[in-house]
Order: C-alpha cells, then structure tokens, then sequence
C-alpha cells in the first residue's frame, strides 16, 4: 500500500499542554496543506504524555518539505519543546531482515512485500545458516551469509554492520536465533523488531511446543517487540494468539505458532513502516 505523492506524515510527541492540535494544524494550513487523516491521544491531559498522527496532502510536498520542517521546528520544538518527524508516505522504508533456518516469518514479509502490502523495501537478507539462500534469491533480494562461530560473536556483527549501516531504516529479526549485544544495536543507530512464541506459562529453551502440549496449554500466540539489550524486554508493538486444544499434537501446535508469528510480525512491520508506532519508554502508543 504506497500513498500517492504530495502525502505526508507527521508525527508529534511530548509533554501534554493546551494548544498542541491547533498549532499542528495552524503550521500545515499556512503551507497550504490538507490534513486528511488524525489520531491523537493523550495518557493524561494534566501533566500526561501526547502523541499524534497526522496525514496530510500537500502539492509538491518533496520541494516544500524543508520549509515546512523548519517552520514546525519552530513552532513545536522551540515554543512547545515538542518533538516529532516529517516524513513523505511515498518514500518506502529500507527493512533489512535476520533470519536463521525457519522461513515462515521470512518468507511472508517477502511475499507481502512484493505485493505491496506492507510499504517497504528489502535491500537484503542476512542469515548464519545458508540453508534460505536459494528461496530468497527468488524474490531477487540479496542473500548474505554470515556465520555465528562459537566465541567469535563480535567478528560475525562486525561484518553485519559493514553490510546495514547507512543502507536500513529497520532491522528485523524473522526467528533469527542469535542475541544481538548492546554494541551492534548501539552502533547500528535503528529500530531493531523481533517476533518470539507466547505461551501461558511461558516455556523458555528449547523443546517450547513439547513442554506446551504436556502442561496443556490451551493458548498460543506471539509478541513483535523492538529491540533493546535487555532480551524480550523491549517495548511490544503487536501480540495474538489463538486457541488449541488436547486433541492437538506437538506438530498442530507448532503449525498454529508458526501462523500467528507470521500475522503477528506482519502487523508490526507494517505498522511500523506507516509510521503508526509511537515509543514511549518502554511502551508504545500504535495508531
């Protein structure tokens, strides 16, 4: 889904204070743009954080862009100590993807990619196994293999970074099962997304699915977060799960897992790349 041009986005967000609304869109009406769409919210209107998106059209936006930066600039982040981004709907995010030896979750962000339904591009796909190569090369994306030897960590994401850096907007990791360190993430300077199972209880390890069936469990779902040195701790973009039963084996509960990890990460990318994911802390506001 790629917005026609002369669309923007705008993304507002900071201390809660009368006033904001208007001055939005006071700043877009005096460059002659048309808000088309807006979400806002506020978690307390005394003293509260606030957040908005806005969509707006703007004939030769690409040429006004700078000017209409820097009168919001003013505006939000000199009077209001705002902070937000301006961005032009047409230009696709660049979304590089980790993945391992499981392409579910791969293979459906490239699928829905090429059929343009999450507006991104995939300049590459980088695995520590080659087992994906051949299926990636399909879709006519580069595939680059690069292995994760025991205690050479450090040496493997050094090569990872001569590959993303300046080329990528998002890093996502397509049940990649290698843990990044703080000083990839730190170096690498964008949002990192992950896709893991959920299970109540949770089953950490390996064997998650067998353990699952012998407790029980009646739920599976998944949980797409963003990256942060502290593993699974990251901020949660989008969660789902989906009802099974005694009369499954381990195998349906690992096809049924595999499914909704796909809608799951599909969601948040796609989210993610329309600009609707707002990062509070550790918690996000998805419009």
């Amino acid at each position: 889904m790629t917005e026609p041009a002369d669309y923007g986005r705008l993304i507002v967000q900071g201390a809660d204070r009368p006033g904001i609304v208007a001055t939005v869109s006071g700043a877009l009406t005096e460059h002659g743009a048309n808000i088309v769409a807006l979400d806002q919210s506020s978690s307390d209107p005394s003293g509260g954080r606030f957040f908005q998106r806005t969509v707006f059209h703007l004939p030769g936006l690409s040429e006004k862009l700078d000017a209409l930066h820097g009168a919001l600039d003013a505006k939000l982040g000199d009077e209001l100590g705002l902070d937000f981004r301006l961005v032009e709907a047409r230009r696709r995010k660049r979304v590089a993807i980790f993945v391992s030896k499981m392409d579910h979750c791969l293979l459906d962000l490239l699928w829905r990619q090429r059929r343009g339904e999450i507006p991104m591009t995939v300049p590459m796909v980088v695995s520590n196994h080659p087992d994906l190569g051949d299926d990636v090369r399909q879709f006519g994306i580069p595939f680059f293999h690069v292995p994760v030897e025991r205690g050479k960590k450090a040496v493997a994401e050094k090569e990872q970074l001569n590959l993303l850096k300046g080329n990528v907007d998002l890093l996502v990791l397509a049940r990649y099962m290698q843990i990044l360190s703080g000083e990839f993430l730190d170096e690498l300077g964008v949002p990192v997304i992950n896709i893991h199972h959920s299970f109540l209880p949770a089953f950490m390890g390996a064997g998650p699915y067998q353990r699952a069936k012998e407790r029980g469990v009646k739920l599976v779902g998944a949980t797409a977060h963003y990256v942060t040195e502290d593993l699974d701790e990251g901020p949660i973009i989008e969660q789902d799960v989906i009802r099974v039963s005694h009369h499954e084996s381990v195998r349906d509960l690992q096809r049924k897992g595999a499914d909704v990890e796909r809608l799951v990460l599909s969601r948040a990318v796609g989210w993610h790349c329309e600009d609707r994911v707002l990062r509070d802390g550790n918690s996000t506001v998805v419009f």
